[in-house]
Protein backbone atom coordinates (compact mmCIF):
# COMPACT_ATOMS: atom_id res chain seq x y z
CA UNK A 1 0.00 0.00 0.00
CA UNK A 2 1.59 3.48 -0.82
CA UNK A 3 2.31 4.93 2.63
CA UNK A 4 1.03 8.83 1.45
CA UNK A 5 -2.46 7.55 0.89
CA UNK A 6 -2.14 5.05 3.81
CA UNK A 7 -0.96 8.78 5.99
CA UNK A 8 -3.81 10.55 4.12
CA UNK A 9 -6.63 8.02 5.06
CA UNK A 10 -5.93 8.08 8.80
CA UNK A 11 -8.90 9.21 10.96
CA UNK A 12 -7.24 12.30 12.57
CA UNK A 13 -5.74 13.77 9.13
CA UNK A 14 -9.13 13.35 7.80
CA UNK A 15 -11.14 15.08 10.46
CA UNK A 16 -8.77 17.68 10.51
CA UNK A 17 -8.47 18.34 6.96
CA UNK A 18 -12.14 17.77 6.32
CA UNK A 19 -14.59 20.79 5.17
CA UNK A 20 -15.54 23.24 7.23
CA UNK A 21 -19.72 22.34 7.45
CA UNK A 22 -18.12 18.33 7.48
CA UNK A 23 -16.23 19.98 10.74
CA UNK A 24 -19.25 21.23 12.32
CA UNK A 25 -21.18 18.48 11.89
CA UNK A 26 -18.73 16.23 13.85
CA UNK A 27 -18.36 19.22 16.46
CA UNK A 28 -21.90 18.76 17.25
CA UNK A 29 -22.36 14.93 16.85
CA UNK A 30 -19.08 15.24 19.37
CA UNK A 31 -20.66 17.75 21.68
CA UNK A 32 -24.28 15.78 21.40
CA UNK A 33 -22.54 12.29 22.28
CA UNK A 34 -21.04 13.68 25.31
CA UNK A 35 -24.03 15.34 26.73
CA UNK A 36 -25.74 12.20 26.31
CA UNK A 37 -23.43 9.93 28.24
CA UNK A 38 -23.35 12.79 31.24
CA UNK A 39 -27.23 12.74 31.03
CA UNK A 40 -27.29 8.95 30.94
CA UNK A 41 -24.71 8.44 33.86
CA UNK A 42 -26.54 10.96 35.53
CA UNK A 43 -30.06 9.40 34.75
CA UNK A 44 -28.68 5.97 36.13
CA UNK A 45 -27.35 7.00 39.56
CA UNK A 46 -30.51 8.82 39.83
CA UNK A 47 -32.99 5.97 39.22
CA UNK A 48 -30.91 3.45 41.19
CA UNK A 49 -30.78 6.23 44.00
CA UNK A 50 -34.86 5.80 43.11
CA UNK A 51 -35.74 2.67 43.66
CA UNK A 52 -33.08 1.94 46.17
CA UNK A 53 -34.80 4.71 48.41
CA UNK A 54 -38.45 3.57 47.26
CA UNK A 55 -37.90 0.02 48.41
CA UNK A 56 -36.63 1.08 51.89
CA UNK A 57 -39.86 3.01 52.75
CA UNK A 58 -42.16 0.61 51.26
CA UNK A 59 -40.26 -2.09 53.22
CA UNK A 60 -40.89 0.60 56.34
CA UNK A 61 -44.29 1.55 55.27
CA UNK A 62 -45.98 -2.20 55.15
CA UNK A 63 -43.74 -3.51 57.84
CA UNK A 64 -46.79 -2.07 60.32
CA UNK A 65 -44.69 0.99 61.55
CA UNK A 66 -46.17 4.31 62.85
CA UNK A 67 -47.40 6.55 60.69
CA UNK A 68 -47.16 9.35 62.46
CA UNK A 69 -43.45 8.50 63.08
CA UNK A 70 -42.72 8.35 59.30
CA UNK A 71 -44.22 11.30 58.69
CA UNK A 72 -42.28 13.36 60.92
CA UNK A 73 -39.20 11.90 59.91
CA UNK A 74 -39.92 12.28 56.30
CA UNK A 75 -41.29 15.96 57.14
CA UNK A 76 -37.65 16.90 58.66
CA UNK A 77 -36.00 14.82 55.90
CA UNK A 78 -37.53 16.37 52.87
CA UNK A 79 -34.98 17.49 50.87
CA UNK A 80 -33.40 13.88 50.99
CA UNK A 81 -36.41 11.78 51.02
CA UNK A 82 -37.10 9.82 48.25
CA UNK A 83 -39.82 10.12 45.73
CA UNK A 84 -42.81 8.04 47.18
CA UNK A 85 -41.84 9.30 50.59
CA UNK A 86 -42.67 12.77 49.25
CA UNK A 87 -45.72 11.77 48.19
CA UNK A 88 -46.68 9.66 51.44
CA UNK A 89 -45.66 12.96 52.95
CA UNK A 90 -47.79 15.77 51.13
CA UNK A 91 -50.55 13.54 51.40
CA UNK A 92 -50.29 12.91 54.58
CA UNK A 93 -49.93 16.42 55.43
CA UNK A 94 -53.38 17.56 53.41
CA UNK A 95 -55.21 14.53 55.21
CA UNK A 96 -54.36 15.94 58.87
CA UNK A 97 -55.01 19.76 57.38
CA UNK A 98 -58.42 18.75 55.88
CA UNK A 99 -59.42 16.59 59.06
CA UNK A 100 -58.76 18.88 61.61
CA UNK A 101 -61.45 21.43 59.54
CA UNK A 102 -65.33 21.39 61.01
CA UNK A 103 -68.27 20.25 58.34
CA UNK A 104 -66.11 18.62 56.07
CA UNK A 105 -67.19 15.33 54.21
CA UNK A 106 -65.33 12.20 53.76
CA UNK A 107 -65.27 12.39 50.56
CA UNK A 108 -63.93 16.17 50.16
CA UNK A 109 -60.80 14.99 53.03
CA UNK A 110 -60.10 11.75 50.65
CA UNK A 111 -60.10 13.69 47.37
CA UNK A 112 -58.22 16.44 48.67
CA UNK A 113 -55.30 14.35 49.68
CA UNK A 114 -55.52 12.54 46.54
CA UNK A 115 -55.13 15.79 44.96
CA UNK A 116 -52.27 16.44 47.00
CA UNK A 117 -50.10 13.33 46.35
CA UNK A 118 -51.30 13.44 42.33
CA UNK A 119 -49.39 17.01 42.24
CA UNK A 120 -46.55 15.78 44.37
CA UNK A 121 -46.52 12.93 42.33
CA UNK A 122 -46.32 15.21 38.77
CA UNK A 123 -43.93 17.23 40.01
CA UNK A 124 -41.87 13.78 41.10
CA UNK A 125 -42.05 11.85 37.91
CA UNK A 126 -41.16 15.64 35.70
CA UNK A 127 -38.03 15.49 37.48
CA UNK A 128 -37.50 11.33 36.39
CA UNK A 129 -38.05 12.40 33.29
CA UNK A 130 -35.71 15.35 33.14
CA UNK A 131 -33.12 15.16 30.29
CA UNK A 132 -34.99 12.45 28.90
CA UNK A 133 -36.14 14.50 25.49
CA UNK A 134 -32.48 15.13 25.17
CA UNK A 135 -31.52 11.46 24.91
CA UNK A 136 -34.95 10.91 22.47
CA UNK A 137 -33.61 14.12 20.35
CA UNK A 138 -29.75 13.04 19.51
CA UNK A 139 -31.12 9.26 19.19
CA UNK A 140 -33.61 10.15 16.36
CA UNK A 141 -31.28 13.32 14.84
CA UNK A 142 -28.13 12.46 15.10
CA UNK A 143 -27.97 10.34 11.98
CA UNK A 144 -29.42 12.80 9.76
CA UNK A 145 -27.12 15.30 11.30
CA UNK A 146 -24.35 12.67 10.16
CA UNK A 147 -25.98 12.01 7.09
CA UNK A 148 -25.83 15.98 5.69
CA UNK A 149 -22.10 15.80 6.62
CA UNK A 150 -21.72 12.59 4.73
CA UNK A 151 -24.13 14.32 1.37
CA UNK A 152 -21.64 17.16 1.81
CA UNK A 153 -18.26 15.77 1.78
CA UNK A 154 -19.35 13.06 -0.98
CA UNK A 155 -20.51 16.22 -2.56
CA UNK A 156 -17.07 17.97 -2.72
CA UNK A 157 -15.48 15.02 -3.36
CA UNK A 158 -17.40 14.57 -6.61
CA UNK A 159 -16.55 18.30 -7.42
CA UNK A 160 -13.34 17.65 -6.90
CA UNK A 161 -13.28 15.05 -9.47
CA UNK A 162 -14.23 17.69 -12.01
CA UNK A 163 -11.66 19.76 -12.21
CA UNK A 164 -8.95 16.23 -13.18
CA UNK A 165 -8.61 14.82 -16.45
CA UNK A 166 -8.32 11.36 -14.76
CA UNK A 167 -9.68 10.19 -12.19
CA UNK A 168 -7.79 7.81 -9.55
CA UNK A 169 -8.57 6.11 -6.20
CA UNK A 170 -6.47 7.93 -4.70
CA UNK A 171 -7.75 11.31 -5.43
CA UNK A 172 -11.86 10.29 -4.53
CA UNK A 173 -11.22 7.95 -0.83
CA UNK A 174 -9.98 10.91 1.02
CA UNK A 175 -13.29 12.50 0.31
CA UNK A 176 -15.08 9.63 0.33
CA UNK A 177 -13.80 8.34 3.88
CA UNK A 178 -14.03 11.98 5.27
CA UNK A 179 -17.91 11.54 4.33
CA UNK A 180 -18.27 8.45 6.06
CA UNK A 181 -16.74 9.56 9.49
CA UNK A 182 -19.78 12.12 9.70
CA UNK A 183 -22.47 9.24 9.33
CA UNK A 184 -20.33 7.00 11.77
CA UNK A 185 -20.38 9.65 14.29
CA UNK A 186 -23.90 10.24 14.05
CA UNK A 187 -24.18 6.51 14.90
CA UNK A 188 -22.11 6.57 17.90
CA UNK A 189 -24.34 9.33 19.26
CA UNK A 190 -27.77 8.19 18.30
CA UNK A 191 -26.96 4.61 19.45
CA UNK A 192 -26.83 4.80 23.27
CA UNK A 193 -28.85 7.94 23.26
CA UNK A 194 -31.37 5.26 22.32
CA UNK A 195 -31.05 2.63 24.18
CA UNK A 196 -30.56 4.48 27.28
CA UNK A 197 -33.69 5.84 26.82
CA UNK A 198 -35.50 3.04 26.10
CA UNK A 199 -34.07 1.51 29.60
CA UNK A 200 -34.65 4.60 31.65
CA UNK A 201 -38.33 5.30 29.93
CA UNK A 202 -39.07 1.44 31.21
CA UNK A 203 -37.60 1.98 34.99
CA UNK A 204 -39.42 5.23 35.38
CA UNK A 205 -42.48 3.88 33.96
CA UNK A 206 -42.20 0.97 36.57
CA UNK A 207 -41.58 3.35 39.07
CA UNK A 208 -44.27 5.27 38.30
CA UNK A 209 -46.54 2.07 38.32
CA UNK A 210 -45.63 1.55 41.75
CA UNK A 211 -46.19 4.88 43.35
CA UNK A 212 -49.97 5.60 41.60
CA UNK A 213 -50.29 1.69 43.26
CA UNK A 214 -49.02 3.15 46.68
CA UNK A 215 -51.25 6.26 46.36
CA UNK A 216 -54.55 3.83 45.79
CA UNK A 217 -53.64 1.94 48.58
CA UNK A 218 -52.65 5.06 50.94
CA UNK A 219 -55.41 6.62 50.02
CA UNK A 220 -57.81 3.55 50.99
CA UNK A 221 -55.56 3.33 54.72
CA UNK A 222 -56.79 7.30 55.24
CA UNK A 223 -60.40 6.82 54.49
CA UNK A 224 -60.62 3.97 57.12
CA UNK A 225 -58.69 6.00 59.20
CA UNK A 226 -61.11 9.36 58.50
CA UNK A 227 -63.74 7.51 60.18
CA UNK A 228 -62.34 7.23 63.15
CA UNK A 229 -62.46 10.28 65.99
CA UNK A 230 -59.97 13.15 65.33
Amino acid sequence: MNPELSQDLSLLHLILHASLPVQIVMALLLGASLMSWWFIFIKLFTLKRALRVTDRFEREFWGGGDINAMYQRVAAEREDAGEMERIFEAGFREFMKLRQQTGLSLNVIIDGTRRAMRATYQRELDGLESHLSFLATVGSVSPYVGLFGTVWGIMLAFQGLATVAQATLAQVAPGIAEALIATAMGLFAAIPAVVGYNRYTHDIDRLANRMESFMEEFSNILQRQATKPA
